[in-house]
């Protein structure tokens, strides 16, 4: 998952920039309102870190940016932990707020509880990619870090498969048998790997190496651990 850090303080943004790429998450890290503006029209992110005090103004001006353009969870870290300031960032869509200083697990911790809020798996939705991709099987509809990913209706079969049986591998007849006649047409094993690659291109950050549909040598394919 890509997320934005504002931070001023370069030697804390730096520290949380090392320290949450190594919990698997894609940083882009700004130290001002007019950087964070600029990277928000650049990226696709799916959660923010607002520090609130920042050079050229407030945390609080990109977390309006953010919310009228599409909502994704937001997170302030600030050191000012009076009421005032609490109540503000959340009246603003703030989902979470973290007083300096703070312990990175204190923080992953947070991050990971708003990412489950804001997805609670509630038997329609089905969420992958370290939280990154999600799938709401009662619109049909699939999204990457908050942005629906268009899909055909063949290839949307063909994911439903996986997650649905996901952690296990399943061989290449499984899979067609899976998207058999969807679309009124035949689907043959040359087909099929079309249609992975296809979904790959879509979904995965970089489909050459591909961490969402995973190829088992010899057997299949599979989704998930």
């Amino acid at each position: 998952m890509k997320i934005l850090l504002v931070e001023d303080d370069k030697t804390i943004a730096s520290a949380l920039e090392y320290s949450l790429e190594k919990e698997g998450f894609t940083i882009v890290l700004c130290h001002d309102v007019a950087s964070g503006k600029k990277a928000l029209i650049e990226n696709e992110f799916g959660l923010c870190l607002l520090d609130i005090s920042l050079p050229d103004g407030t945390g609080y001006e990109l977390c309006k940016i953010i919310k009228d353009k599409r909502d994704i969870p937001i997170i302030f870290l600030t050191a000012c932990d009076d009421e005032v300031n609490v109540v503000m960032g959340l009246d603003m869509g703030a989902d979470d707020y973290i007083t300096k200083p703070f312990r990175l697990r204190e923080l992953v911790s947070r991050i990971k509880s708003v990412l489950r809020r804001y997805h609670k798996e509630d038997g329609s939705t089905i969420i992958l990619g370290n939280n990154s991709l999600r799938i709401n099987t009662l619109e049909a509809k699939v999204y990457k870090d908050g942005e629906e990913v268009n899909l055909t209706a063949l290839e949307y079969r063909l994911l439903l498969t996986f997650v649905k049986n996901k952690g296990q591998v399943l061989s290449r007849s499984q899979l067609l048998e899976g998207i058999w006649d969807v679309a009124g047409d035949f689907v043959n094993d040359n087909t099929l790997t079309v249609y992975i690659k296809r979904i790959r291109e879509k979904l995965e950050d970089d489909p050459q190496k591909p961490t969402i549909i995973k190829t088992v040598r010899g057997l299949g394919y599979k989704v998930g651990d």
